[in-house]
């Protein structure tokens, strides 16, 4: 396969490919980074994280091209400076929190590098502090703070609510806004065009990468579009069947170094 095709730029998703289940980027996935880049070729990042949240790994990977946070919603260079932000409309932001409590999820906010939560102890907000390394703020009204907002999130262990209240919003927002699960147990709302199909598109235009030389990799729903937008996708060992039909190649899990044995099989050619 990588024979066949011509790789300049790849883009990994974090979460459940680039770090693996305890959030640790292993010493194979950062060699496989540095070797890629010593075959030419760029490495880029994308997550449904704000970029604060993903600042740990910029030195360890030794970034150099723009980081997309929220799903492509916010696009900051490696000091944090904003190079283009997408907010979601005020009126769907208050959609979107009523339609998210309806469903019985927890609400999250994000705003800038703000983290807005109305319960220290709902579920997942200590394990996502420790991932994104810093603290959310505790408000008394969500609806309070719905300007200039970047993502609201959707969080329950009930997966089907989940998937439910994804669903209604897909209908609800129709084309004003975007709705994808992140995780199974995170519903993640956007700016329309805050998705990772647009970000495969934006890095091929500041970059000037053609997209059929643009590899990308991921493991859940909303990679997919990333995957539609790219000219050769990967989906983990630990996606689901859906995600995996709708990519060119599989590798192993992310508890099996699947990102650097993808880079590896894939983009360099070489074998296990």
């Amino acid at each position: 396969m990588a024979a066949k095709r011509k790789i300049s730029l790849v883009l990994a998703d974090v979460d459940g490919t680039l770090v693996n289940e305890e959030k640790v980027l292993t010493e194979r996935a950062q060699s496989a980074v540095g070797e890629l880049r010593r075959a030419g070729i760029r490495f880029a990042i994308t997550s449904g994280r704000p970029p604060l949240g993903m600042a740990m790994l910029f030195d360890q990977l030794a970034l150099d091209t723009a980081i997309a946070g929220f799903n492509g919603g916010l696009f900051v260079e490696r000091d944090l400076k904003i190079l283009e932000q997408k907010t979601v409309p005020a009126d769907v932001a208050r959609q979107a929190i009523d339609l998210i409590r309806e469903h019985g999820l927890d609400a999250w906010v994000y705003r800038g590098n703000d983290w807005l939560i109305t319960k220290a102890d709902a579920p997942h907000v200590a394990r996502e502090a420790w991932t994104v390394k810093f603290e959310p703020k505790i408000v008394a009204d969500l609806g309070q703070e719905l300007d200039h907002v970047a993502k609201i999130v959707g969080v329950s262990d009930d997966y089907d609510k989940v998937q439910r209240c994804e669903a209604e919003a897909r209908t609800s927002f129709g084309r004003r806004a975007t709705a994808a699960r992140s995780q199974p147990y995170y519903l993640d709302i956007t700016n329309k065009d805050a998705n990772k199909g647009a970000v495969v598109e934006y890095l091929s235009s500041h970059m000037e990468v053609p997209i059929q030389e643009i590899a990308t990799i991921g493991d859940q729903p909303n990679d997919v579009l990333m995957f539609k937008r790219s000219g050769l996708s990967i989906a983990m060992g630990n996606a689901s069947d859906d995600v995996k039909k709708q990519a060119d190649a599989t590798t192993d899990s992310y508890n099996d170094e699947g990102f650097a044995k993808a880079i590896e099989r894939f983009i360099l050619g070489a074998s296990d």
